[in-house]
C-alpha cells in the first residue's frame, strides 16, 4: 500500500491528539471512583447507576464509525473542534446536574460528543506519519487509551478529596471545561485542516440505526435488571436478529457501491483487523468491572475516602503507564504474542488479587498487599491496548484510518458498555447473596478473568504472522470496490 509523506509537525500534532485522546476517554472511567458519592447526593437504584456508566460508553459506540466517517469526508480537524465543543458544553451539563436522570441524560450526551471528537485520531495519526513511525505512533496513542482507563479512578478520587464537602464530585466534570477550551486553541493552530480528498459524505444511516438497535436490544435488559429476571429480558432475543439484519443491510450497501457503516470486507481482508477488533472487545468488557468493582469495593466496603481509595488505585495506574511504551517498543518484535503475554500477566496479577485481597482486609498486610497484586495487574493491563491496536490497525490504508480506526474503538467501547452492565450485575446479585462484600469483589474478577481468557484464545486463533497471509486473504473484486469508495 501507499504511504503518505509524513508532515514536518507530526510529533507536536501526535502530542495534542494523545491529549484529546486521553480527555475524551478518561470520562469512561473517572466517574467510576464517584458513583458512591452520587448515589448519596441523589439515591437511585443500581440500575441508575449502571447507566451513569453505561449510558456513556453506550452512546460513545454507537456514535464512534459514524463519527470517523463524517471525519474522513468533511476533514478531521472540523470535526474534531466540533467535538471538543460539544464536549465542553455536555461536560459542563453532567457537573450542573440537578438529578440523577439529568446526570443519565447529560452523560448520554457527553458520550455522543466523545464519539465525534475520538474517533478523528486514527485518521489524523495515518495522515501525518508514514512507515514505522506510524506503528510507534499508533503504540502511543494505544498507551494514552491503556492509560486513560487506568489512572482515570485515580485522578477522579484526587479530584473529589480536593474539591470536598457535598457535590466534590461534580468537578471531575467541570475541569473538563478549562483542559477542553485550551485544547480548542491547540487544535485550532497546529491540527492541518481539510485533507485532500475529502467531499460529501457518504453515510450509512440506516446501518447506523441497525447497528443502534442491535447493542441496545443486547444491552437494555442486561442493564435493567437489578434483583432478577424480568420480562424485559426477553428483548435480549432480538439481538441476534437485528445484528444478522446489519450485516445484510451493509452487504447490499457494498453491492450499490456505496461506503458502509461496517465494512465486511475490510474486516474479512486485512491481515489482524478482525481478530484485534475481538480481541479489544473482550479486553474491556472484562478492564470496565476490574477498576469499577475495585474502587465500589474500597469505599462501600471497606469505608475509605474517594481520595484513599483513589490513592490505592494508583499503583494499578503506575505500573500500567510504565509498561506501555515498553509493550510498544516490543510489538515490533513479538506481533500479537506481546498482547498475549500482557493479559496473561494481568490474569496472574488479578487472580492473585482476587484471592489475597478480601482475606486481608482486617490485617496489617492489607495495604501492601494490595499494592503488591494491583502492581502486577497494573503491567498486564499496561501492555494490552497499544500493541493490539498497533497490530489492528497496521494494514489499513490512510484513506480508511478514520472510518477503520473508529470501527476499532467502537468494538471497545461496546465492551465497556456490556463489562459495565454484566459486572456490575453481578456484584449486585454476590452482594445479594452473600451479603460480603469481599465475595462481591472476587465474582466480578473471576468473571473478568474468563473475559481475559477469551482474549487470549481468539489471540491465538490468529496463528501464523499477518504477512505470511496477505497472499492468501487478496481482496476480492467486491472489496476492491468498497476500498475505492470508502
Amino acid at each position: 500500500m501507499r504511504d503518505v509523506s509524513p508532515h514536518p509537525d507530526r510529533w507536536r500534532i501526535l502530542a495534542i491528539t494523545l491529549c484529546v485522546t486521553f480527555m475524551g476517554l478518561l470520562d469512561v472511567t473517572i466517574v467510576n471512583i464517584a458513583l458512591p458519592a452520587i448515589d448519596a447526593d441523589f439515591g437511585g437504584s443500581t440500575s441508575s447507576l449502571q447507566w451513569v456508566v453505561s449510558g456513556h460508553a453506550l452512546a460513545f459506540g454507537l456514535i464512534l464509525v459514524t463519527g470517523g466517517r463524517l471525519g474522513d469526508a468533511l476533514g478531521r480537524r472540523r470535526m474534531m473542534l466540533i467535538g471538543l465543543v460539544c464536549f465542553v458544553a455536555t461536560s459542563a451539563a453532567c457537573g450542573l446536574a440537578p438529578s440523577i436522570g439529568w446526570l443519565i441524560a447529560a452523560r448520554f450526551a457527553q458520550g455522543i460528543s466523545a464519539g465525534l471528537l475520538v474517533p478523528q485520531n486514527s485518521g489524523i495519526i495515518q495522515n501525518v506519519f508514514s512507515g514505522p513511525e506510524r506503528g510507534r505512533a499508533f503504540g502511543y496513542m494505544g498507551m494514552a487509551v491503556g492509560i486513560s482507563g487506568s489512572i482515570g479512578p485515580v485522578l477522579g478520587g484526587v479530584i473529589i478529596g480536593l474539591a470536598g464537602g457535598d457535590g466534590g464530585w461534580r468537578w471531575i466534570f467541570l475541569v473538563n471545561i478549562p483542559i477542553g477550551l485550551a485544547l480548542i486553541a491547540a487544535v485550532w493552530r497546529i491540527i492541518p485542516g481539510r485533507e485532500p480528498g475529502s467531499g460529501k459524505p457518504d453515510l450509512d444511516l440506516v446501518g447506523a440505526a441497525l447497528l443502534g438497535l442491535t447493542v441496545l436490544a443486547l444491552l437494555f435488559p442486561i442493564s435493567s435488571v437489578e434483583h432478577g429476571f424480568g420480562p424485559e429480558f426477553a428483548i435480549i432475543a432480538l439481538a441476534p436478529i437485528l445484528g444478522a439484519f446489519t450485516v445484510w443491510w451493509e452487504r447490499r450497501i457494498i453491492r450499490l457501491g456505496r461506503a458502509p457503516l461496517l465494512n465486511i470486507p475490510l474486516l474479512r481482508a486485512t491481515p489482524g483487523y478482525a481478530t484485534g477488533m475481538a480481541v479489544g472487545l473482550l479486553y474491556f468488557c472484562g478492564f470496565t468491572g476490574v477498576l469499577l468493582i475495585y474502587s465500589i469495593y474500597l469505599q462501600s466496603g471497606l469505608g475509605f475516602t474517594p481520595l484513599h481509595a483513589g490513592l490505592l488505585i494508583t499503583p494499578f495506574a503506575i505500573s500500567s503507564a510504565v509498561a506501555a511504551p515498553i509493550a510498544g517498543r516490543l510489538v515490533a518484535r513479538g506481533g500479537r504474542m506481546t498482547t498475549v503475554a500482557a493479559l496473561v500477566l494481568l490474569i496472574v496479577g488479578l487472580a492473585l488479587a482476587a484471592t489475597l485481597i478480601p482475606l486481608t482486609e482486617d490485617t496489617a498486610l492489607a495495604i501492601p498487599t494490595q499494592i503488591a497484586t494491583m502492581m502486577i495487574a497494573g503491567f498486564g493491563a499496561g501492555g494490552v491496548v497499544g500493541p493490539n491496536m498497533t497490530m489492528t490497525l497496521a494494514n489499513v490504508p490512510p484513506r480508511m484510518g478514520g472510518a477503520a480506526g473508529a470501527a476499532v474503538q467502537t468494538a471497545q467501547r461496546i465492551g465497556n458498555a456490556i463489562g459495565a452492565a454484566v459486572l456490575l450485575l453481578i456484584h449486585s446479585q454476590a452482594l445479594t447473596l452473600t451479603h460480603d462484600a469481599g465475595t462481591g469483589l472476587r465474582a466480578v474478577w473471576v468473571a473478568a478473568i474468563v473475559f481475559f481468557i477469551a482474549a487470549i484464545a481468539v489471540a491465538l486463533s490468529e496463528g501464523r504472522p499477518p504477512s505470511r497471509r496477505e497472499h492468501a486473504n487478496a481482496p476480492s473484486e467486491e472489496e476492491r470496490r468498497v476500498r475505492r469508495h470508502t
